[in-house]
């Protein structure tokens, strides 16, 4: 859900990314321990250098553990209710929708050609079969791309 606001506001209104960027945050905040604080201060550098990123880092944060120290004792009997029990379940679902159709935007904007196609469809087989750590896949994805650039296929 984090990545459909990321594009939207980065990319989309406010121009400061470009989808490969934000790609590029994304696969740097797979390979680390904590990958929406990492994409958050990654997307913050990119724009503002090391202020930006500081800021991004204390703005992804923040705001959550605020959240939740406002809401501790109210989600259980709102999970409770029958009607906002049912609100959440929709909130849920609509979440996944969204993020759902991010995944197929940026993958219209990440597979270019052949080679990324046929990674792509890799990647995908790995995980739906084999249930590969994503950290292996994102290296693998690296370790290809390099060999491309390099060998220049």
């Amino acid at each position: 859900m984090l990545l459909a606001f990321l594009r939207a506001d980065f990319v989309l209104r406010l121009g400061w990314l470009t989808d490969a960027q934000l790609i590029d945050a994304v696969a740097v905040g797979q390979v680390t321990p904590g990958p929406v604080f990492t994409t958050a201060t990654f997307v913050g550098y990119l724009i503002g250098g090391l202020p930006g990123a500081l800021a991004a880092t204390v703005g992804i944060f923040l705001p959550s553990f605020v959240l939740v120290l406002a809401t501790n004792g109210l989600i259980p009997r709102l999970r409770n209710s029958t009607a906002l029990g049912a609100l959440l379940d929709g909130v849920n679902t609509a979440s996944l929708a969204l993020m759902a159709a991010v995944t197929l935007q940026l993958g219209r904007a990440a597979l270019v050609d052949i080679w990324t196609g046929g990674l792509g469809a890799l990647t995908l087989y790995l995980i739906l079969r084999y249930k590969v750590n994503t950290t292996w896949l994102v290296l693998g994805g690296l370790a290809f791309g390099l060999a491309r650039a390099w060998f220049g296929f």
